[in-house]
């Protein structure tokens, strides 16, 4: 008799894809150009922030950029718990608000540190008492100063501290479509790390970093490529003319030897760019440097 062995084979399930509406009108990805220049003003902001922690909270803070997107404010605003700190800055010319987010409990922390408690300090979220939302102010706008030096030319309006709020579903910085600039952080304040995001209006930045891929023309392409050409570095050496000499008499050089050159005393050095020879020069002097002095040219087609 012959036993028959059946075989199962387990087919593993394919993941469900999510789908999304996307409106081709108001695209919310950066540009590559975009993003790498935003995420380089907030790694900056980043350092400069954690730097004024530690001065402020007199303990070691570290602040690291994570992330940089662009959201619609909706889309922001759900991702943040709803209980929080949002502190919303106003921008001089703009309806929409940036907003300053990290959770109460941390900042009610960094207080602590800043009078004189311990890393064993806890505090629930909560709202601010009006010495804690004074000392909170303080920080933040020590922050707000790290983020005009950070984006610097990107963020050409004012931007200042307007009011604080702890809810993030109540707080309308924005309206729900507007888009943002988001860059999640992390904060570390001695061995306590939160999380802690910085929106900016998209319109108040994206506008100075002009086209995403700027074409140029070609019509005018020889002016172009001669106008890169003049600026362009260029090696300029100042050279006797060159003798042949064995291998041998290379690998046998010591200190003291002497060797014969072919060039005779009254013939001029010669003037090379980047190897090639094109002038003839004479050894003078500047001042106390030394120089040269062009005595003939070589055009060469």
């Amino acid at each position: 008799m012959t036993v028959q062995e059946q075989v199962v084979i387990d087919v593993p399930a394919v993941p469900s894809r999510t789908v999304e509406p996307y409106d081709f009108r108001r695209p919310t990805t950066l540009a590559r150009d975009h993003s790498r220049v935003l995420e380089l003003a907030f790694e900056t902001f980043a350092r400069q922030w954690g730097t004024q922690l530690t001065a402020k909270v007199r303990v070691l803070s570290q602040v690291t950029c994570d992330e940089v997107v662009m959201q619609t404010y909706d889309e922001y605003a759900a991702e943040l718990p709803s209980t929080t700190t949002m502190v919303l800055c106003e921008i001089e010319d703009l309806a929409a608000k940036a907003v300053i987010q990290f959770p109460a409990a941390s900042a009610l922390s960094w207080v602590g540190y800043m009078l004189g408690g311990s890393n064993s300090y806890s505090a629930p979220e909560r709202k601010f008492t009006q010495i804690e939302q004074a000392l909170v102010r303080r920080l933040v706008d020590d922050a707000l100063e790290d983020l005009r030096y950070s984006l610097g030319t990107m963020l050409v309006s004012m931007i200042s501290l307007d009011t604080i709020q702890y809810n993030s579903q109540f707080a309308q910085a924005a309206a729900t479509s507007d888009l943002m600039i988001v860059a999640t952080f992390a904060v570390r304040v001695g061995d306590t790390t939160a999380a802690a995001t910085v929106a900016v209006p998209a319109e108040a930045l994206l506008p100075q970093l002009g086209e995403a891929n700027p074409t140029s023309t070609a019509t005018n392409a020889r002016e172009l490529v001669t106008s890169q050409l003049t600026w362009a570095p260029v090696g300029l050496s100042l050279r006797l003319a060159p003798v042949m000499v064995k291998p041998s008499l290379i690998l046998e050089l010591a200190v003291g030897d002497v060797l014969h050159l072919s060039h005779p005393q009254h013939r001029p050095l010669e003037l090379a760019v980047e190897g090639q020879p094109f002038a003839q020069a004479a050894v003078g002097a500047n001042g106390s440097r030394l120089a040269c002095v062009i005595v003939t040219t070589e055009e060469k087609s």
